[in-house]
C-alpha cells in the first residue's frame, strides 16, 4: 500500500528510532523482555506501514460484506442491526428456567441460549440411577416433550431465535422444539435458531459424547440435511472452538482446530450427497473471547478470511453466503476468578468489546459470579447490561470494523491466519479431524500446561490470584439449586409414562431402530418418537443399542 521508496525511508527511520530506544533503555528490564501473545506471537514495540507492506488491501482486507470478509460479514455491520444479545441460561427445572428466560427477554435480551444439565446432554432421563445428584445442576433438566413445552411456554417462537448448546442428543432436542412450535401454530420453516450439534470437539476437549465418532458424524449430517430441506432459517450446526479454548488451547489453535472440524463437516455433508452451496450458508461457528484484547480482535478477522478462502478455493463455493463465517461468541469462563469476583465485570467487559470489534453476530457475556456458582438473576442482568452499554453508549457500533487498518491488528490478523493454516495442513496430512483427535488433544494439553506454569511463575499476572491479592475476598451470595428438583422430575416422569400411549411409543422406537440400521435420515423418526412422548433417555438408548458407546482410549 506504500511505494517502495517510502517504505525504504520508513525502514531507515525505524532503525534510527530503535537504536535511540535501545540506548535510552540501557539495562532496563524492558530491553531484555520478549512479549508474546497467548499463541506465542511476538509483540513488536511498535507497528508501522512496514508491518503490513506485503498485504494487498482489496485481496486481504476488502470491504465489509464482501469477500474475503476480513472486515465483517454484513455491509454496514451494526449500523443497520446490532448483534443478538443471547445470554446463556438454564438451571433446575423447566419452570424455573422459563421464568429466567422471560425475565431476561423483558430486560432487553434479543435471543435465547439454552443450557442443559449433564443428564440431558448425555442422553439419560432425570430418574436414571446413573445421574443421581446431577439433575438440574449445570443446566435445565429436559427428559421429554412435556419439559420442553414448559420451558418454552409464553416464548414467541415466531419472533425469538433459540440457540441450544447440545450435541450428542441434539436431534432429540431439535425434535422437541419443532413439536412445541407446531402446538403454538408456528410453522417449522419459520423457526429461527442454532443447534450446536458439534460432536467432533466433544472428542477433542469436552467429553459429552455418547456414540462413536462415525455414527455421531452421521447424526450431525442428518440434522444438516433435514434443516436444509425443512428449516431454512435455522443454523443446523455451530462449529465450536469455545470449549477447546476453555480446555487451554491458544488463539491460533482455536482458529485452526475449529476450522478443521468445519472442513470435516463440509466433507461429510458432500459425501452424503449435499451440494456445498445448498447447506454451507447455514453453517455457523462459536468462539471464545479471551483476555489478550488485540489478539482476540485479530483472531476473529483471521478466522473469517481463512474460512472464506477455504470455502472458495478448497470446496469451490460459488454462493457468497457459503464463504461468510458467521459466529456466536461467549466471554471466557476460564478467565473468571472466585477471588475478587467483582473484577470479573471488568474482564467480561473487555472481552465483550473485543468480540464486538471483531465483528460478532451474537454474544453471551458471562456473569461475575460464575466461578462460584450458576449466575444469580442480578449478576445475569448486569452481564446483559454490559452488552447494552457497549451497544448504545460506547460508539464502537457506529462504523464497521473500526480497528481495521491498525498496523498492529492487521499484522496480527495475517500472522494468526498463517499459523492456523500451518496447523490445517498438518491435520490434512493426518487424514482430517477424525484422525487427528489425539493430536489436537495433545496440543491443547501442552498449551494449557504452559499457561498454568506461566501463572505460577508470575510470568502472567492474574489480578487477585497471583498478584494484588486481598486478605479477605468476602462472602458472596450465590444461586442455590433446590434439592427437590430431582424428586419432582422423578414424579413428573412417572406420571408421563403412566399416562401416555405405550404402544405408540414402542412403535416409534422400533421405527427409529430400523432407521438407525439403514442409511435413512434419523431426524424424522426421532421427531415422531418425541411427539408421542418417548423420553430423551429412551430415544438415546434406542440409538445406543445400534451404534454402541464411545470409550476414550487413554495412551500412557
Amino acid at each position: 500500500m506504500f511505494d517502495p521508496e517510502s517504505l525504504k525511508r520508513l525502514k531507515a527511520e525505524r532503525k534510527r528510532w530503535e537504536e535511540k530506544v535501545e540506548n535510552a533503555l540501557g539495562q532496563s528490564p524492558e530491553k531484555r523482555r520478549e512479549i508474546l501473545t497467548s499463541s506465542g506471537i511476538p509483540v513488536e514495540r511498535i507497528y508501522t506501514p512496514e508491518s503490513t507492506a506485503k498485504q494487498d488491501y482489496l485481496q486481504d482486507q476488502g470491504f465489509p460484506g464482501e469477500y474475503p470478509y476480513t472486515r465483517g460479514v454484513q455491509t454496514t455491520m451494526y449500523r443497520g442491526r446490532l448483534w443478538t444479545m443471547r445470554q446463556y441460561a438454564g438451571f433446575a427445572s423447566a419452570e424455573e428456567s422459563n421464568q429466567r428466560y422471560r425475565y431476561l427477554l423483558s430486560q432487553g435480551q434479543t435471543g435465547l441460549s439454552v443450557a442443559f444439565d449433564l443428564p440431558t446432554q448425555m442422553g439419560y432421563d432425570s430418574d436414571h440411577p446413573m445421574v443421581r445428584g446431577e439433575v438440574g445442576r449445570v443446566g435445565v433438566a429436559i427428559s421429554s416433550l412435556q419439559d420442553m413445552e414448559i420451558l418454552l411456554a409464553e416464548i414467541p417462537l415466531e419472533k425469538i431465535s433459540i440457540s441450544m448448546t447440545i450435541n450428542a442428543t441434539a436431534a432429540i432436542l431439535l425434535g422437541m422444539v419443532i413439536a412445541v412450535a407446531e402446538r403454538q401454530g408456528v410453522e417449522t420453516r419459520n423457526l429461527q435458531g442454532t443447534l450446536q450439534n458439534d460432536l467432533l470437539k466433544e472428542y477433542v476437549a469436552r467429553g459429552t459424547y455418547i456414540y462413536p465418532p462415525e455414527p455421531s458424524l452421521r447424526i450431525s449430517t442428518d440434522i444438516i440435511s433435514f434443516c436444509q430441506e425443512h428449516m431454512p432459517r435455522w443454523n443446523p450446526i455451530s462449529i465450536s472452538g469455545y470449549h477447546m479454548r476453555e480446555a487451554g488451547c491458544t488463539a491460533v489453535q482455536e482458529v485452526a482446530f475449529t476450522l478443521a472440524n468445519g472442513i470435516a463437516y463440509v466433507e461429510a455433508a458432500r459425501k452424503a450427497g449435499l451440494a456445498v452451496d445448498d447447506f454451507a450458508p447455514r453453517l455457523s461457528f462459536f468462539f471464545n473471547v479471551h483476555m489478550n484484547f488485540l489478539e482476540e480482535v485479530a483472531k476473529f478477522r483471521a478466522a473469517r478470511r481463512l474460512w472464506a478462502r477455504i470455502m472458495k478455493e478448497r470446496f469451490g463455493a460459488r454462493d457468497e453466503n457459503s464463504c461468510r463465517l458467521r459466529f456466536h461468541a461467549q466471554t471466557a469462563g476460564c478467565t473468571l476468578t472466585a477471588q475478587q469476583p467483582d473484577n470479573n465485570v471488568v474482564r467480561v467487559t473487555l472481552q465483550a468489546l473485543a468480540a464486538v470489534l471483531g465483528g460478532v453476530q451474537s454474544l453471551h457475556t458471562n456473569s461475575k459470579d460464575e466461578a462460584l456458582a450458576l449466575p444469580s438473576a442480578e449478576a445475569a442482568l448486569l452481564a446483559l447490561r454490559t452488552q447494552q452499554i457497549i451497544a448504545y453508549e460506547s460508539g464502537v457500533a457506529d462504523t464497521a470494523d473500526p480497528l481495521g487498518g491498525s498496523y498492529a491488528v492487521e499484522a496480527l490478523t495475517s500472522e494468526i491466519e498463517e499459523r492456523a493454516r500451518d496447523y490445517l495442513q498438518r491435520i490434512d496430512r493426518m487424514g482430517g479431524s477424525l484422525k487427528a483427535i489425539s493430536f489436537m488433544q495433545r496440543e491443547i494439553q501442552e498449551a494449557a500446561y504452559r499457561t498454568q506454569k506461566a501463572v505460577e511463575r508470575k510470568e502472567e499476572i492474574v489480578v487477585g490470584v497471583n498478584e494484588f491479592v486481598s486478605a479477605d475476598d468476602g462472602i458472596h451470595e450465590t444461586l442455590q439449586i433446590d434439592p427437590q428438583v430431582e424428586e419432582r422430575q422423578h414424579r413428573k416422569l412417572a406420571a408421563l409414562r403412566a399416562g401416555r400411549d405405550g404402544a405408540a411409543v414402542a412403535r416409534a422406537l422400533d421405527e427409529l431402530n430400523a432407521a438407525a440400521k439403514t442409511g435413512a435420515n434419523l431426524v424424522p423418526p426421532i421427531l415422531q418418537a418425541v411427539t408421542v412422548y418417548a423420553t430423551l433417555g429412551e430415544i438415546a438408548d434406542c440409538l445406543r443399542s445400534v451404534f454402541g458407546v464411545y470409550r476414550e482410549q487413554v495412551v500412557l
